[in-house]
């Protein structure tokens, strides 16, 4: 077993202002040696060069964990089973990779023998109870060290000390954004966005097209469903990772999947979130239809309820939660006949379902038509009668005095 070091320490590392400024921080103010883990859950670049400036900022070690397959299938599949939109808008962007990250910096932790694990969140948002919560329910031997909470530094004064330590950081005080991405969406906040009257400008955006440049001619694509998975589109099996992709790319170019919001934060204060998520919103829109054709009433009314819980759960950071385990188990038997295709329109910013279809269907054309003959069968008929005590006879009255029940 690795002997443990409580001056290592593990660093859900960015590349970003605040983990870049924090390598030097935690060497300097604590004398602390940091392996800095970049851990790519989708969108990542320039991973070999982010590498090496944490090593060039001070880092002992840096690594960099290719972690997409494992995010798509165990974190992101369950919400999309969920249809998981916490307050019933964001998709859990940021809230979905945290337990993911906090899996891996444990691991890390555990192989390189640290006593200590680091992440970047400060004390106003979300993110510090997903990550201590998280490193928690995992090892509650770790140290947890949240360098942003204890510095009280301002992003201004975060750019200042990096450009005082000689800390490359793309941030500028002109455009003071914080970006967090995946492959299941971008979460933009910070500097003019902190205005909720305030329009987010374009260059906040860099995976939808601005609606006025969207094409002029809808798109479309077919997505196909296996007991809940997407394992096609426009005709093409893909991986997961590489299904998610394809649908963001082509709900994006046509303006589709920008949220702005008004969100209740989990620590209790309001705040102004904006995110781009065009694969998870359009995923979202055509796993529900889905759903709507293939599940029975009361199934899919109970599951509107379990999918909230679910959302809140996640956004509190409660993944390891046991009843997190119980929500997926649920979630997952829902699914065994969620089998099927939808079709989507993309157009001008928005996305519309304009057809469905599934071998699993409870949808009965002869029951559903109000044209001919098989419009409601007799027998049809005479089973509603029995179920509600109500004589055929009034039944039939009833329909050719106002078109009935």
């Amino acid at each position: 077993m690795t002997k443990t070091d409580s001056r290592r320490v593990v660093l859900a590392y960015s590349g970003g202002l605040d983990t870049s400024v924090m390598i030097a921080w935690l060497k300097e103010k604590h004398g602390l040696e940091t392996i800095a883990v970049l851990v790519d859950a989708g969108r990542a670049r320039n991973l070999e060069e982010l590498r090496k400036k944490a090593l060039a900022i001070g880092a002992a070690e840096a690594i960099v964990v290719d972690a997409k397959e494992e995010f798509a299938h165990d974190f992101v599949l369950p919400a999309l089973m969920a249809n998981a939109l916490y307050e019933e808008k964001y998709p859990l962007v940021s809230a979905l990779s945290r337990p993911l990250i906090s899996k891996v910096l444990v691991e890390v932790a555990h192989k390189a023998g640290a006593g200590a694990v680091a992440h970047g969140c400060t004390a106003k948002g979300n993110d510090q109870v997903r990550f201590d919560l998280g490193i928690r329910a995992l090892d509650p031997s770790l140290k947890v060290l949240a360098p942003a909470r204890e510095w009280g530094m301002t992003r201004e004064e975060a750019v200042t000390y990096a450009a005082s330590h000689g800390i490359p950081v793309a941030l500028t005080k002109s455009a003071p954004y914080s970006i967090d991405e995946n492959l299941w969406g971008r979460a933009i906040e910070c500097g003019p966005l902190e205005d909720p009257w305030a329009a987010p400008a374009e260059d906040a955006f860099s995976v939808t097209a601005p609606v006025a440049e969207a094409p002029a001619q809808p798109g479309i694509l077919e997505i196909e469903f296996e007991a809940g998975e997407p394992v096609a589109a426009g005709g093409e099996e893909m991986t997961t990772v590489d299904l998610i992709k394809k649908v963001d790319t082509i709900a994006g170019a046509h303006g589709f999947g920008r949220i702005d919001m008004v969100e209740n934060r989990l620590v209790g204060i309001k705040s102004r979130e904006v995110y781009e998520a065009p694969g998870a919103l359009a995923l979202v829109t055509a796993h529900r239809e889905l759903e709507d054709l293939v599940l029975p009433r009361e199934l899919s009314h109970f599951k509107r309820i379990a999918e909230q819980k679910f959302a809140d759960t996640a956004y509190n950071g409660g993944w390891f939660d046991p009843l997190m385990d119980a929500l997926r188990a649920f979630m997952e038997e829902t699914q065994l006949r969620v089998t099927g295709s939808v079709r989507l329109q993309f157009f001008k910013g928005a996305c519309r379902v304009n057809g469905r279809k599934s071998p699993n269907s409870l949808y009965d054309f002869g029951l559903a038509t109000y044209g001919g003959e098989d419009a409601f069968s007799h027998g049809a008929a005479q089973g509603f009668c029995e179920l509600y005590g109500l004589p055929l006879k009034v039944w039939a009255k009833k329909q050719m005095v106002d078109g009935g029940y």
